[in-house]
């Protein structure tokens, strides 16, 4: 084959993959951002929504950051893979597991675990099974969360997102796959941070800052 002809193959497999990135908190969706923008060779954020829809922007792939899901209660899931034709990748912690987002449907599966330049190799391998070449990167950008500012880590982040839509302590452990002693854990650490002794306190003060959720929850 003329090498000339291969031109056009070669150029569209090192385009730049346009991803949207999808949860219910902007605050999450921006340090997520601030993470693949150190790569525009291999990832072009296209858009970054609390909407299940993507369109007009047509990504190749939409990044679905489950922060504040369950991974049995997740109807945004089912709505971002129904109403959309790109590939969804749920970027989650071990509680989500893998297998539930298979499950539902998704294309891939990826922990928050990952680095940055970790998260866009992979990326790319789910998209087109090629690995990128590595860029350098001045420094690691830090991801970014809900209460992140308050001294929250995410993970007790999370347990006030799932306080303030009304998860008893048992429900949060069954949807979670966690222990109740784990949960109250992180509600502890969370109680002290924010100042408060009591649920209905942490409730309102969730609603207070912003974490009840941008969708509903219902199934």
């Amino acid at each position: 084959m003329d090498p000339e002809d291969q031109r056009p193959e070669a150029e569209e497999a090192r385009r730049p993959i346009k991803v949207a990135l999808s949860n219910d908190y902007e605050l999450a969706l921006l340090g997520l951002a601030q993470m693949l923008a150190a790569y525009p060779e291999q990832i072009q954020v296209v858009d970054l929504t609390t909407s299940p829809t993507m369109t007009p922007h047509r990504p190749d792939l939409i990044l679905y950051d489950t922060f504040g899901r369950l991974p049995d209660r997740d109807p945004k899931l089912h709505r971002i893979l129904a109403g959309n034709s790109a590939k969804v990748v749920v970027y989650s912690w071990e509680e989500y597991p893998e297998e539930a987002a298979r499950r539902a449907g998704a294309a891939g599966y990826l922990h928050k675990g990952l680095s940055a330049s970790e998260l866009v190799a992979a990326i790319c391998e789910i998209h087109d099974s090629t690995r990128p070449r590595p860029g350098a990167v001045a420094g690691e950008p830090v991801h970014t969360w809900p209460g992140q500012s308050l001294g929250l880590s995410e993970r007790e982040a999370e347990m006030l997102t799932f306080i303030t839509r009304g998860l008893s302590n048992d429900e949060i452990a069954q949807r979670s796959y966690l222990s109740v002693n784990t949960v109250k854990t992180y509600i502890r650490g969370a109680y002290a941070k924010i100042g408060v002794t009591k649920r209905p306190e942490a409730v309102a003060w969730g609603y207070r800052n912003g974490f009840e959720s941008t969708d509903d929850t219902e199934a």
